[in-house]
């Protein structure tokens, strides 16, 4: 049980007296007061005044006195559990004196961690300075719990609402928008002043619609919030500030890491009906792929896009990819660094995302062909670009020595939301179901795992650390490979014999003989055994 004791007092006042007895008055003649406190004679009544605790812990480090007092509590027994769960924290080794704050801690947890890449600091500045801190950071540490973060939560719902709102009054902006103007341009000439107007109106509204938030805070970006804040939680359980880590209480909507899905000729014939993508993670079928590389051969990022389709390097390890790591003689590429960016447009150099990231990639004949033209070709660049800036220094400035293999005529690497948004305009152009620059990646891992590579090696081919990961999200089978690992227990299977075709079989299929004759029976469904090892039912008698 704690050291100390409970005691009951209130907020009455009475006039303070001096030691004659008389009141004592404030410079403009007003009467001082007091609190009587424990001396209130209506603390006897269940509903005057509150009950506070007196604790009387161990000494600190420093010889100094603690003893920590709260009131505020109804009764005497909750004052007395609020007072015994104090001192448990206290001989537990948490920190009861500590009067830090959300935000303070927040900061100074953010400072200490300076074993973070820069790109993941920033996005940890940015969730804690964005979310947390304005809903957390006037609590004490000691005064945060799990229902304090949940509202935070909460919040972010709502404004998903709003957001939703707002996406709808946008499209609907966007549908008046465009009547007014079909209005205008099919109108006879001269075209009445005020459907000019309405258009202009109509134009007006859908810019003020677009200006509001529309953007969902969805599962996997809820996800990323709650992770930084209970990995900074869980430090200040280590330092003995919290109890637990509250953050691991609280409930989020369930997040699912996207399946790749194929580009089957269903989907983009839907995709071309209605202009909207399957999923958000695509990969192309082998044929697709192809016409792609066929159409791009003249695109100054041609071998770059090659590397990323058969050898699957990322986009800031293509473009951060130095000559030096680059052995043209064994043949093979050493992921050693990538260059970073963020939403001001900077880019950084930086190590791969995890330790496996680190690798050495073999390069295909096709591939190894290309970067030996590339080399030439960007020798060539150089000798061209020297001479322009030697003939006109102010138009041409000197050409910069990088030593990267993807660059610029001026020798500049990259940047990489270049290569992404190049990449989005020529298939956008070439009329390709769309995919994401990344989703090349998923299209090295398919083509791979087509092409008879262990899952273990399309592991080490993409840098990843977990095994699940390459086999649960990176890997999309093609759909002809689907239908041969379907079809193949089926042939497993011995069978008597086959039914008669149909009298009008399809054009792919060939007539069955039909078996010799049976006892008529009731109709029974039998497999018609097509050509490709596949079977079908047909109706016959037993």
């Amino acid at each position: 049980m704690f050291n100390g004791s409970t005691y009951k007092r209130c907020a009455c006042k009475e006039p303070a007296l001096d030691s004659n007895g008389q009141p004592l008055l404030h410079s403009n003649g007003k009467a001082k007061l007091r609190q009587i406190g424990s001396d209130c004679p209506l603390l006897k009544k269940r509903d005057h005044g509150s009950w506070y605790y007196y604790v009387k812990l161990p000494d600190g480090p420093r010889g100094e006195r603690r003893r920590p007092r709260k009131g505020g509590f109804l009764t005497q027994k909750a004052a007395e559990k609020a007072a015994q769960k104090l001192w448990d924290e206290a001989h537990n080794g948490i920190d009861v004196d500590s009067r830090e704050t959300v935000e303070a801690y927040l900061h100074r947890w953010l400072k200490k961690r300076v074993d973070l890449k820069r790109s993941t600091r920033d996005d940890y500045e940015d969730y804690l300075n964005r979310i947390f801190i304005p809903g957390l950071g006037h609590l004490q540490m000691r005064e945060l719990r799990d229902r304090h973060i949940q509202e935070v939560f909460q919040e972010i719902w709502e404004l998903n609402e709003v957001k939703k709102a707002n996406r709808l009054a946008a499209q609907h902006a966007k549908e008046a928008c465009d009547a007014a103007y079909k209005a205008w341009k099919t109108a006879p000439t001269p075209r009445p002043p005020e459907l000019r107007q309405n258009w202009n109106a109509a134009k007006a509204a859908l810019k003020e619609a677009r200006t509001k938030p529309r953007q969902d805070t969805g599962p996997g970006r809820q996800k990323k919030f709650l992770d930084t804040l209970s990995a900074a939680l869980q430090d200040a359980v280590a330092e003995k500030l919290i109890t637990e880590n509250w953050a691991k209480l609280v409930k989020i909507p369930k997040y699912e890491r996207p399946d790749p899905l194929v580009w089957t000729d269903e989907r983009v014939a839907r995709w071309r009906e209605t202009g909207k993508k399957p999923g958000p993670v695509m990969v192309w079928t082998p044929e697709q792929t192809g016409q792609f590389l066929d159409s791009a051969v003249e695109h100054p990022m041609y071998t770059m896009w090659h590397l990323m389709v058969f050898r699957a390097p990322r986009r800031g390890e293509a473009t951060g990819l130095p000559w030096t790591e680059l052995d043209m003689t064994k043949g093979t590429a050493n992921i050693v660094e990538t260059l970073v960016t963020n939403s001001a447009y900077e880019v950084w150099e930086d190590t791969p995302k995890s330790r496996s990231g680190k690798r050495t990639l073999t390069l295909d004949s096709a591939t190894f062909a290309l970067l030996t033209a590339w080399r030439d070709v960007q020798k060539a660049q150089r000798e061209q670009w020297e001479a322009k800036h030697r003939e006109d220094s102010d138009k041409y400035g000197p050409y910069v020595n990088s030593g990267y293999v993807f660059t610029q005529p001026d020798g500049r690497p990259w940047h990489p939301d270049n290569v992404s948004q190049a990449f989005e305009r020529l298939i956008k152009r070439l009329g390709l179901p769309p995919i994401r620059l990344h989703d090349l990646r998923h299209c090295a891992a398919s083509l791979s795992l087509a092409a008879g590579l262990s899952m273990k090696a399309i592991q080490a081919l993409l840098g990843h650390a977990s095994y699940s990961l390459t086999a649960d999200t990176y890997t999309s089978l093609m759909p002809q490979f689907e239908q041969a690992a379907a079809d193949a227990p089926v042939d497993l299977v011995p069978r008597r014999g086959a039914a008669p075709a149909p009298t009008e079989p399809d054009g792919d299929r060939e007539p069955v003989p039909a078996p010799e004759a049976a006892p008529q029976g009731p109709p029974q469904l039998v497999l018609v055994r097509n050509e490709g090892g596949t079977s079908s039912p047909a109706e016959t008698a037993a």
